[in-house]
């Protein structure tokens, strides 16, 4: 389904601005449909004038939907949707006199029209909002539901009046609260005229025993809330409704999050909403994931420094080896410990079982020209990126690359390494080549008794599940190829 810039970009006149404000409207309107029990679809007017193109649709979760089917990149002509076209000619909220049964379910249609705000002037037309709302299963409206459409009467008008997005406000989180959470409707002083069963028993939980029906909300939340310390500007605000801003609340082990909405209509403040929240339980389950996340970098802090020390040791124990075999077989060890010190070094300071490879990749490049020939003077280069590779691939994919680079320094005697890497949708392919001597006649993979290609082969056949292939490369030297499989995303 092709999203809402690739619409607006295509089929019409709209620009940056406008956009911009297309994307701030649709990202919090969850709120107005859910306020109006009613189906939202956002037209746009087309490059010609001649009609109209659905953007964007937002269904209720407060009511039954009309729209089973999404209706984006839908195309009207001009004459076919009247309530859109008088909406958008007479810069009004339209309304249908009597339900459409065309669909099989009545159906109330009313449309609003898009404006955004601009420093002068009343502001741009940009389009116009489809509001559907299923009327099979009306009856006599409750307080709330009666509270709920007032507040989306009110919202609607401050689209139509270019006030609504607030014109800067940071984007709304995705864990933001929602209708269903809890609602209060505060009056221009910030007394609370209606309070939903949710946040009225989120307030409960904050300690409150008094009706919050009638009481200022700031006052009644800096009760709870503080009592020698300093009071919060913030939580004043957001609980008094004067400013589009959230904050927490924290009391008694509970924690509660609000958020306000003014209400601007007619160029004056009516009150505003509060949405509250109650996020003990995901307070306490982040806090939880932060101290695991702490303690997993800690662990591997403390593993990169037990294989530091197991490579210092087998360093110290190669000086006093007098055999050159041996000796040379214990360096050969410290530099694949250190290949794994490296990937848990840098998994110590991340949060998340992720690392950015390239830094690995050229620590592990510099780390196998240091140990080269100083005659031979060659410095492996790296020539692509890895990006952002899980650690069960980052670790073996290490030690891999350490062997393919100190096999290519030991063996061909080349004057240029290089590390080439070409990430693809599903997999990642790596080639190692030099200009060095080249394969030993009669050379098999399968056969070689080189220990360290026959640990490379355990590496990417048996952990990472990938090909590894090594083949004479056109104009001399050896060129190793990796192919190793991605993780779907």
């Amino acid at each position: 389904m092709p999203t809402l810039s690739d619409l607006v970009v295509r089929h019409t006149a709209l620009d940056a601005a406008d956009l911009d404000w297309l994307h701030s409207l649709v990202s919090d309107w969850q709120l107005l449909a859910d306020l109006s029990f009613a189906d939202l679809v956002l037209w746009a007017p087309l490059l010609d004038e001649g009609g109209w193109i659905a953007i964007a649709q937002m269904r209720p979760t407060t009511g039954p939907t009309v729209y089973h089917d999404d209706v984006v990149g839908t195309v009207a002509a001009k004459g076919e949707r009247h309530l859109i076209d008088t909406a958008w000619d007479e810069r009004r909220i339209c309304r249908e006199g009597d339900p459409d049964w065309s669909s099989g379910v009545p159906v109330r249609e009313e449309t609003i029209p898009v404006r955004r705000a601009i420093t002068s002037g009343e502001g741009r037309l940009i389009g116009v909002i489809q509001r559907s709302t299923n009327l099979s299963s009306a009856r006599t409206p409750s307080r709330l539901e009666l509270t709920y459409l007032q507040s989306a009467s009110d919202l609607a008008q401050m689209v139509a009046e270019g006030r609504f997005p607030f014109s800067g406000e940071e984007p709304i989180l995705v864990r933001s609260p929602r209708v269903g959470d809890g609602l209060l409707r505060l009056d221009r002083a910030g007394r609370v005229t209606y309070a939903s069963p949710n946040a009225l028993s989120a307030y409960r939980r904050l300690g409150l025993h008094a009706d919050l029906v009638g009481a200022e909300l700031g006052r009644v939340t800096a009760t709870l809330c503080y009592s020698d310390e300093p009071i919060n500007e913030d939580l004043m605000i957001v609980a008094s409704g004067r400013a589009a801003k959230e904050t927490e609340v924290e009391s008694g082990g509970t924690i509660v999050q609000l958020r306000a909405i003014p209400l601007i209509v007619g160029g004056g403040r009516i009150g505003a909403l509060v949405l509250i929240r109650d996020v003990t339980e995901l307070r306490r389950r982040e806090r939880e994931l932060m101290t695991k996340d702490a303690t997993i970098r800690e662990i591997h802090h403390r593993v990169k420094n037990n294989l530091q020390t197991v490579a210092a040791l087998l360093r110290l124990q190669a000086r006093r080896l007098r055999v050159p075999e041996g000796r040379e077989a214990l360096e050969e060890a410290v530099r694949r410990v250190g290949s794994i010190a490296i990937v848990h070094e840098t998994l110590s300071h991340t949060p998340e079982e992720f690392v950015d490879f390239d830094d690995i990749a050229d620590r592990v490049i510099a780390m196998a020209g240091e140990v080269s020939a100083p005659e031979a003077a060659v410095t492996p280069r790296r020539v692509g990126a890895f990006g952002v590779l899980p650690s069960l691939i980052a670790t073996p994919l290490a030690m891999a690359l350490t062997e393919l680079l100190q096999n290519a320094l030991q063996h061909g005697r080349p004057k240029r390494i290089q590390v080439v890497v070409q990430p693809e949708s599903d997999r990642l392919r790596v080639a190692v080549w030099d200009d060095g001597q080249g394969l030993p006649d009669g050379f098999e993979l399968d056969s070689s008794t080189n220990l360290g290609l026959q640990i490379v082969r355990t590496l990417v056949e048996g952990e990472l599940s990938g090909k590894l292939s090594i083949e004479p490369r056109v104009g001399g030297g050896t060129e190793a190829t990796l192919a190793i499989p991605l993780p779907s995303a």
